[in-house]
């Protein structure tokens, strides 16, 4: 009956007009006045006043009249009718009472003042304290029954989504209040999830406190008739500790607030809050503590300088060129063969970062004539080198593209940055090129040991400065070109179903931005030839990656979508190691980047590998160019793919492997 009453009042026009805008300042006014007025009357109606002489100024009346005008010039003054009743709470009963107390001071001092002068007291003290009381008390409940009301029929017409809120901490408290009080909210906080048992069973501000229990989490959300928990970005580490598996367990939707320095429920923007919060993605829930790094040494270094990004449409490159231009380099040269995803960053670029100079250069890496019309062109200072195949499979099935690229077009821009007198020249590499089971790692690898072994016969043959080569590995990158998330995503919109390729297979993640500092770090840090690594936290097991963005979704693991295994592809391990068994590491000043102590090759040597394998390559022999490729990374031994076979053949034959140099005299400097 109560909601069919609302129902029709909610249809009314003056109650929508009462929803939509705020009740006018001088109505408020006006409201005040009358309820001031009303206080008066009745400490004229219950006698309060005493007579103290025959004229009219003397009356009870001419002092009731007195005491209003006192009221309502300080409730001009005092601005309290400009707030919004329904958004305000703590600041408008504080300036009510402020009101109150600055008019019963006036009051009194002109009592004081009557009394020093004639003899008489012009007010009655407990008449001056029971219009205070009165008045505070008539406007305070006129408000909250405003408030009330506006929250109740709001929430039959705008039909708001119920919701618990996690935590009963002060900022949990200010986002229930604040949301529950917004003007144009989408959510209604019903409940306070404690995560101490001992708050249990209390209120805060009328909104239950509960306690949080994994065993009956169902149950509460149940008796609050709501399926959706909303949690702050501050408890994102408590949600990862495995607290969000049992709220996705049990069938429980999850929403995020992104962090907010100050929650201020009284602020005019406070309508905005609604807009901070959105559906937790799994990319929320997958990590650590982010890696920081040191964003002014970083700066001092790329300020003003000019900065070549290879490979600089892609998800990492594109990031580099993003985070360099932030920090003001003077010209940042994006070399891509992508033409519409080079066209997407130059309009990208001319609107984020007018004031830099930003060339644009179409080739490929391995076309040499071209890379160096690239560099003498505009001579940079920092390559940062993203150019790459990346894709497992694919670059098993065209092996050649794999070495062209990711060997000879590494080595046409090391090379160059040498002849050019380049300052620094930073290469992204990955993960998969430690023991690698598949072309593309130990493409990577290769490229790797050219790199390093350049560097240290530069600057064991060199007087001079020479180019610092560093390189970075990392594993799978959350939200790049290919990745799992993507396909996953797009799997869960068609339907399903989700394809793992193994049931146990496990990936290390890291983010676009937090892979791209490390690679902007690694090019501040290093001195030449280290190969940098870095604390990735735990790996995550795929399967339950899968399982989680269906959870997530609002839907059931299995039964609305399903999970099918596919198998291993080739080249495809079940984990990733970014160390092989002969490798240790040394400490950075950075507690979670470290140097891999990799194995050292001569840089004749890794020369001579390399023109066997540019010969394979012009014959165009998949079969000799793997050959040769097992002869410089000893440790690739394929995995699930058609090249396994040459691991027997060249079981026995190690006079074409190359030979490390003495460790000890090529570590960083």
């Amino acid at each position: 009956m109560k909601k069919k009453v609302l129902e029709i009042l909610a249809q009314s026009r003056l109650i929508q007009l009462f929803i939509e805008k705020p009740t006018p300042t001088w109505m408020v006014y006006l409201t005040d006045l009358i309820l001031i007025a009303l206080s008066c009357a009745l400490t004229l109606a219950f006698g309060l006043h005493k007579e103290i002489g025959d004229s009219f100024i003397q009356t009870p009346l001419a002092r009731a009249i007195f005491e209003f005008a006192v009221y309502a010039v300080l409730v001009l003054a005092l601005r309290t009718s400009r707030y919004i009743i329904r958004l305000s709470v703590f600041e408008d009963t504080y300036r009510l009472v402020v009101l109150i107390a600055s008019a019963s001071f006036i009051l009194m001092f002109i009592s004081l003042l009557t009394y020093f002068f004639t003899g008489v007291a012009y007010f009655n003290i407990w008449n001056i304290v029971t219009i205070g009381l009165t008045a505070f008390a008539l406007m305070l409940l006129t408000r909250l029954a405003i408030k009330k009301f506006y929250l109740v029929v709001k929430g039959v017409v705008r039909d708001r989504k119920r919701v618990i809120v996690l935590g009963s901490a002060i900022n949990s408290f200010y986002l229930a209040t604040a949301l529950k009080s917004e003007f144009d909210g989408r959510f209604d906080p019903v409940a306070l999830l404690s995560l101490a048992p001992r708050e249990s069973d209390k209120s805060v501000n009328g909104i239950p406190v509960v306690a949080f229990n994994p065993n009956t989490v169902s149950e509460v959300f149940e008796r609050y008739k709501c399926d959706t928990l909303l949690f702050l970005s501050t408890q994102l580490d408590l949600m990862r500790s495995g607290t969000a598996d049992i709220f996705l367990k049990n069938g429980i939707h999850l929403l995020m607030l992104n962090q907010i320095e100050e929650f201020d429920v009284n602020s005019k923007s406070m309508p905005a809050l609604s807009a901070h919060v959105h559906n937790i993605q799994v990319e929320d829930l997958l990590g650590r503590d982010p890696i920081k790094t040191d964003d002014p040494d970083i700066r001092k270094h790329i300020h003003g300088q000019v900065v070549m990004i290879t490979g600089a449409a892609g998800s990492i490159g594109s990031e580099i060129v993003r985070q360099i231009a932030k920090m003001q380099a003077g010209e940042i040269v994006l070399l891509d063969q992508a033409e519409t995803p080079m066209h997407e960053m130059q309009l990208e670029m001319e609107q984020n970062f007018p004031k830099i100079k930003i060339h644009l250069f179409i080739g490929d890496v391995a076309n040499r004539a071209r890379m160096e019309r690239a560099f003498q062109k505009y001579h940079p200072r920092y390559v940062f080198h993203a150019a790459a195949y990346k894709h497992v499979p694919m670059m098993e099935r065209n092996p050649i593209e794999a070495v062209m690229t990711n060997i000879f077009g590494t080595k046409n821009i090391a090379d160059l940055s040498v002849q050019y007198g380049v300052e620094k020249f930073v290469m992204v590499s990955t993960d998969k090129a430690v023991n690698p089971t598949n072309v593309m790692g130990a493409s990577k690898r290769i490229a790797e040991i050219y790199v390093q072994s350049l560097y240290y016969h530069n600057r064991n043959n060199t007087d001079g400065p020479t180019t610092q080569f560093i390189t970075t590995r990392f594993g799978n990158v959350l939200g790049s070109n290919g990745s799992v998330i993507p396909i996953f995503r797009r799997q869960i919109e068609q339907g399903g179903p989700i394809t793992v390729t193994h049931r146990n297979i496990i990936r290390y993640f890291m983010t676009i931005p937090e892979a791209c500092s490390l690679v902007l770090e690694a090019g501040c840090m290093g001195h030449g030839g280290e190969i940098f690594i870095f604390d990735m936290g735990q790996p995550v097991k795929i399967w339950d990656l899968a399982e989680r963005m269906i959870s997530l979704s609002g839907l059931r693991p299995g039964e609305d979508i399903k999970i099918i295994e596919t198998g291993l592809r080739p080249g495809e391990k079940l984990y990733e190691e970014l160390l092989n068994e002969k490798e240790n590491t040394l400490a950075t000043h950075h507690k979670k980047i470290m140097i891999a102590r990799v194995r050292i090759y001569d840089y004749s040597d890794v020369v001579e590998h390399l023109e066997r394998l540019r010969k394979a390559v012009d014959g165009v022999t998949s079969h000799n160019i793997i050959v040769e490729m097992k002869h410089m990374v000893p440790e690739f031994k394929s995995n699930n793919s058609q090249w396994q076979e040459i691991d027997t053949e060249i079981a026995n034959d190690t006079d074409a492997d190359m030979h490390e140099i003495d460790i000890t005299t090529a570590l960083p400097q």
